[in-house]
């Protein structure tokens, strides 16, 4: 009797388990052999799944082995752009499904996607798969000014559409913030200097060539001012040969994929403090850092941290192969170009109370003068400002945007400066005798003046050989190099042009310009420059970038500051900032793209990168 009222009992059990749903089991423990239901004949829409960039997704495998996966984001109404990519079969099973990237923000998207589903069983049958899925991706949300702003992020307005053959790039904008109430709360002691208060909130988004938005950073999960390792402004995004996405902020470096997945986040190595500015990764794997050193003895006795003139370079694993330390190399008392300098508007320092004042000698170099994120010479100071470095495997030296001497030098793995792209003026003996000769395309030498500053560019309105002055991003171009012949592109800003400031403010202006260096005979040719027939309107101050894209034989140029030119108005509110963006058919000036941003004044431009989908999906 007790035996067959525990089979009854068992048998009710049974039948009560096998009509309650598996969602209801789950709740109370294992869900037994089901997945989540999927909207298609695979498994569901996770969006977002590594939590820092919203406007991403996976469609999950639901168990099934998926290859040969293509994804396509349609464009967003009549003329707006599709993004497609293959899907290479390993990072199907890295993510766990089919990735999904470009999703609009606010908006119903329509992705297809096609594969082969590798059916299990004995007949391993497998199914060629196309179907369409709607997902909807949220807004953008960023920490924002509240004051002066229109928008999460600046407006992007196409002024000379997209020729078809770069109507298919993306471009990753970083931008930082004016001062916010979170940003540059703490200096460095013991000892004192460095830049540790040059920490700004960040805003990272990628466009379409439409300017539509289709990927942002969700920087809140990495930036916390009340947090030293994760201080700083977020600078020098880019793309490795996997196609992820390095860069630094402060007292960390870091390398995520395009869907937000951590591949590295760390701390600088314990001798260097402050990154900014720039990383890339080298030819050889190893990764190249603009720090400042933590810990320098100045040739006083006295104990500082420097600012923006090391050089440090790490393996893949963050082993210190070798530093560059800039104080030691160049001279860091050269002041010609510190002292012409408009203080208003030195990199994201913009002071409207100093805006077309230069500095004196005594304040430069007085014995009461202070150390840290000031104008001024020796370690200790913002004498150098390196804003980029660049690695040449040919000779396994780096080239440098050395902004604060209006310089653009190459140093070899020896540490010894191999030549100098600069004014002549102020350099001692042994640096002098590194400096180029500019000449013209016959080969013949250039006068730029008693000086050696002002060149006929600068005397020229409709242009010519000009010196690069408080420049940004001098990179070599690989592909249009010769052993011997070095090609370099740079931004030249344009302030301190002709070692002084200009009559009015007007005059100003900024170039993107491409070189020729002679290695061998020691000369420099300018071969391409755009800008100066913008004028002030298109004047950028500080940041900036020109850099050629070899797949689509163009170079590409933001002007990130556009509207700067004068600070007082722009502190005020008066001024709205117009940064802009280009592609020019190589060696012409011939616009590929033009866009503008407007609605941005609570964001100061930095860069603008290309981003290669393939490298980073197949």
């Amino acid at each position: 009797m007790r035996v067959s009222k525990m089979v009854s009992s068992a048998l009710v059990a049974g039948l009560l388990i096998a009509v309650i749903p598996s969602s209801m089991i789950a709740a109370q423990g294992a869900s037994g052999p089901v997945t989540f239901k999927g909207e298609g004949q695979i498994g569901a829409v996770f969006m977002d799944p590594y939590g820092v960039a919203p406007l991403t997704a996976v469609i999950k495998s639901a168990g099934y082995t998926l290859t040969d996966a293509s994804v396509t984001v349609k464009g967003k109404g009549e003329k707006g752009l599709p993004i497609s990519y293959k899907v290479g079969d390993t990072k199907i099973l890295q993510h766990g499904g089919i990735p999904v990237f470009g999703l609009y923000p606010d908006f119903v998207n329509t992705v297809e996607v096609s594969y082969k589903k590798h059916n299990p069983g004995k007949d391993g049958k497998i199914d060629d798969v196309k179907e369409t899925y709607k997902i909807y991706a949220p807004p953008v949300i960023t920490y924002g000014s509240g004051t002066r702003q229109t928008s999460a992020l600046p407006t992007a307005v196409v002024v000379k559409p997209a020729d078809k053959s770069v109507k298919d790039k993306l471009y990753l904008m970083d931008h930082l913030s004016g001062v916010l109430p979170n940003s540059s709360q703490v200096v460095w002691n013991n000892p004192s200097g460095g830049a540790l208060e040059w920490d700004n909130s960040s805003y990272v988004w990628i466009i379409d060539t439409n300017g539509d938005i289709r990927w942002y950073l969700n920087v809140d999960k990495f930036r916390d001012p009340k947090d030293l390792r994760k201080k700083g402004n977020m600078m020098g995004f880019d793309q490795t040969k996997d196609g992820s996405l390095v860069w630094g902020m402060s007292q960390s470096y870091m390398k995520y994929d395009l869907l937000g997945r951590e591949i590295f986040n760390r701390e600088l190595p314990a001798n260097y403090v402050d990154f900014s500015h720039h990383m890339e990764e080298t030819e050889k794997g190893t990764y190249l850092l603009r720090v400042a050193s933590a810990d320098f003895k100045r040739k006083d006795g006295k104990n500082i941290r420097t600012v923006r003139d090391v050089i440090v370079e790490v393996d893949k694993d963050g082993n210190v192969m070798d530093e560059w330390n800039i104080n030691t190399i160049l001279d860091p008392y050269r002041d010609n170009n510190l002292l012409a300098m408009d203080q208003g508007a030195v990199c994201l320092n913009i002071d409207a109370s100093q805006a077309g004042h230069t500095k004196s000698k005594e304040e430069m170099e007085g014995p009461n003068s202070p150390f840290g994120d000031v104008t001024g010479v020796g370690p200790g100071r913002n004498w150098a400002h390196v804003n980029s470095v660049n690695y040449d495997a040919t000779d396994d030296s780096i080239i440098l945007s050395v902004r604060n001497q209006s310089a653009t030098v190459k140093i070899g793995r020896d540490k010894k400066v191999k030549w100098i792209i600069a004014s002549p003026e102020g350099w001692n003996k042994e640096l002098a005798s590194k400096l180029l000769t500019p000449i013209d395309a016959k080969g013949n030498k250039i006068d730029c003046g008693p000086t050696g500053s002002k060149c006929p560019g600068y005397e020229n309105p409709k242009g010519g050989f000009d010196w690069t002055w408080t420049q940004h991003t001098s990179y070599k171009i690989n592909e249009k190099s010769k052993p011997g012949k070095v090609h370099v592109s740079v931004f030249d800003n344009g302030d301190s042009r002709g070692m002084e400031q200009p009559a009015m403010m007007s005059m100003k202006y900024s170039r993107a310009v491409e070189y020729v260096v002679d290695e061998k005979n020691m000369t420099v040719q300018q071969v391409w420059e755009f800008g100066k027939e913008r004028g002030f309107e298109w004047y950028s101050p500080i940041t900036s970038v020109v850099e050629y894209q070899p797949k689509t034989d163009s170079m590409m140029v933001y002007s990130a500051v556009a509207g700067l030119g004068d600070v007082k108005k722009f502190r005020k509110g008066e001024q709205e900032l117009t940064p802009f963006l280009h592609e020019f058919k190589y060696g012409t000036t011939d616009s590929l793209l033009e866009m503008k941003f407007i609605n941005g004044n609570h964001t100061i431009g930095y860069r603008a990168l290309s981003v290669d989908l393939q490298s980073a999906f197949k």
